[in-house]
């Protein structure tokens, strides 16, 4: 089997090869392809890779380019974890969103919508070169914002589509570890889209524990020492009875937050360069070949146990219960059928089937159908390549929720990015 890597020089990607080295025997792995547009980048992050897989005595051959035929052909597997204008564009959505007052984080908000007008067309045109070179292959897509870009894909690209979030599964294992059990012990009832999802129950060998869990966090009297899902207050996450995902802070705490990220010395895609100056600084040391204790502070914990999890599901078709971004099919009440939601799913051969789940209660509903709408429209504003459905998508989005401010910041994005059919008026 071939699995390709579309971004493979990203900094991210001796942890997923770890996930290749550990599994490679079981999925028959032959080939893994990384595939990045940056030369000089790829050829020391691969040449890394291929010191880790000798190392390791893997059976898979590691090869690197930067054509995108290369690395598609054969393929069985497609991975995308692509970041159109690197951490510069990063470090350019944040400060815009903080100049008007806004949350400007890469998937949420201003950020996201920013991110997403950039990276949906890259996507689009991968997924048009997969319908001729692999057209069998699954596009696995770590690539953010994960859930909106996987809807972009599933409704105008590539049918074998499915996201992929580390977040879910690091909820599982850390829950698991706070319980003192074994991860596989543990079932998350997660419902919502990525970057906005609750954990409505824990199922410890099938009991629900999620309560007197809440309870037991909330009465230990030790604010410092809770999880950052849980930095709310304690009458609140009682009235609310769930586990929010942690980028629900931005909605529930919003003016909290955009305090926080201006205090803040330096913005997390000028930390997320520091780091990567480090890393990279490692991976050209041709002694090396052990990923280095730095690459924890990059981001992204167990993706590479998420990414090898829905391989692995898919490739010896196993029917096990994940959590990734799939479209809703009516799984989701209130949502349109083809909504991507980020839900339990059952993944074999066939890919992955959202599982029903129970109707969505006032308190989380509302939120989730708005931010579902604001993604419909930006996703209408990347494939038509429409001035008029980027300013209506911002200006519905709640963490901006202002229609002279959402042309403003239209325009802003044109400027920063150098959207030039973002400038233009439609006839």
């Amino acid at each position: 089997m071939k699995i390709a890597v579309i971004g493979g020089g990203s900094t991210y990607t001796p942890e997923l090869l770890g996930g290749f080295i550990r599994e490679g025997e079981a999925l028959g792995l032959a080939e893994v392809f990384l595939m990045d547009v940056d030369p000089a980048r790829l050829a020391t992050v691969a040449g890394f890779c291929q010191r880790m897989a000798r190392s390791a005595g893997a059976r898979f051959a590691v090869r690197f380019g930067g054509e995108r035929a290369e690395a598609l052909d054969g393929a069985a597997f497609v991975l995308t974890q692509i970041r159109v204008g690197g951490q510069e564009g990063r470090h350019r959505d944040i400060q815009l969103g903080l100049r008007h007052g806004l949350v400007g984080q890469e998937t949420t908000g201003v950020g996201g919508c920013a991110k997403a007008l950039r990276t949906i067309p890259v996507l689009l045109g991968l997924s048009e070169e997969m319908a001729v070179r692999c057209p069998d292959a699954w596009l696995i897509n770590f690539t953010n914002p994960s859930g909106l870009v996987t809807e972009a894909l599933l409704r105008h690209g590539h049918p074998r589509t499915i996201g992929l979030c580390n977040i879910p599964i690091t909820l599982q294992i850390e829950i698991a570890a706070r319980l003192g059990v074994e991860p596989e012990r543990v079932q998350l009832d997660y419902v919502g889209l990525n970057h906005l999802g609750w954990v409505r129950r824990v199922l410890l060998d099938g009991q629900d524990v999620l309560p007197g869990m809440i309870e037991h966090l909330l009465g230990a009297g030790r604010p410092a020492n809770l999880p950052e899902e849980l930095a709310f207050p304690p009458e609140f996450l009682r009235a609310l009875g769930m586990v929010p995902n942690s980028y629900l802070r931005y909605y529930y705490a919003t003016q909290r937050a955009v305090e926080e990220l201006r205090a803040a010395p330096r913005d997390r895609a000028q930390e997320v360069m520091e780091i990567e100056r480090e890393l990279m600084a490692h991976y050209a040391d041709p002694a090396q070949h052990q990923p280095p204790p730095a690459l924890s502070r990059r981001g992204g914990a167990h993706y590479s146990t998420a990414a090898l999890r829905l391989v692995r599901a898919i490739h010896l078709d196993s029917g096990d219960r994940q959590v990734v971004n799939v479209r809703s099919n009516g799984a989701v009440p209130g949502l349109d059928p083809a909504s991507v939601v980020e839900v339990g799913c059952r993944v074999d051969r066939e890919g992955a089937r959202a599982l029903q789940v129970d109707p969505l209660p006032p308190e989380i509903r509302g939120l989730l159908q708005h931010v579902k709408a604001y993604e419909e429209l930006t996703i209408e504003a990347a494939v038509r390549r429409s001035r008029r459905h980027a300013i209506l998508a911002l200006a519905a989005h709640p963490l901006v929720a202002d229609a002279a401010l959402a042309v403003r910041l239209t325009d802003e994005i044109a400027e920063a990015h150098s959207l030039d059919w973002l400038k233009r008026e439609e006839t």
